[in-house]
């Protein structure tokens, strides 16, 4: 019981298991997130939005690796937000940073807002995901980047029991991604991944 209530803070972090759960992925997800960002390659971003930030470890990333973009990073949880503005409170005073909290389905930015999104470890998680992707697609710029980086891939055995584990938690195949990328209208779709250890990187633009 207290396993499933401690896994639940994957979803939504709350109270001091949201805050275990959020220094967990931080610290567990480190390698992959890197692994991910080194997909985004001769590119110059002014505008740059982090969906489902977390902990705001990414955000940070995203600063030091586009020093001339501002990141917006964006989650459903109270306590991830703030968490998040905590590791990024220099860069907040900067300017250089802001931190929102909202539904990732109907978010507050406008038409053609940011040159890259990223999604780590979080569409699991997003209404639909077709709503959601089409809400991603419609506050990118036209011919910016969607990236999406999984631990799981929908192959993996070990995964299927997180979904039993995990309330609210939806693993999407390779194909089925693509197919709601597509049909969210995003073009040049492109797929990384690790077989050995079932990461997935998507890119996909606009």
């Amino acid at each position: 019981m207290l396993k499933k209530m401690f896994f639940a803070n994957t979803r939504k972090p709350k109270g001091f298991l949201g805050k275990l759960m959020i220094n967990r992925m931080n610290k567990g997800h480190a390698n992959l997130s890197d692994w991910g960002l080194a997909h985004l390659k001769n590119i110059n971003p002014l505008q740059i939005a982090d969906l489902g930030c977390g902990g705001g470890i990414n955000v940070a990333k995203l600063i030091k690796l586009f020093p001339n973009a501002k990141v917006t990073g964006f989650d459903y949880s109270k306590v991830s937000v703030k968490e998040s503005q905590k590791v990024n409170d220099k860069e907040i005073k900067k300017g250089i940073c802001s931190i929102v909290q909202g539904d990732v389905s109907k978010m507050p930015f406008e038409n053609e807002t940011f040159d890259i999104i990223t999604a780590f470890e979080t569409i699991y998680f997003w209404p639909g995901p077709l709503t959601s992707f089409k809400e991603v697609f419609r506050i990118l710029k036209t011919g910016g980047t969607f990236m999406i980086v999984n631990e799981f891939d929908g192959v993996s055995e070990r995964e299927k029991k997180y979904e039993q584990l995990i309330d609210g938690l939806k693993l999407y195949s390779q194909q089925e991604l693509i197919d709601y990328l597509k049909q969210a209208g995003f073009i040049n779709i492109i797929l990384d991944h690790n077989i050995q250890k079932h990461w997935l990187t998507v890119l996909a633009n606009k």
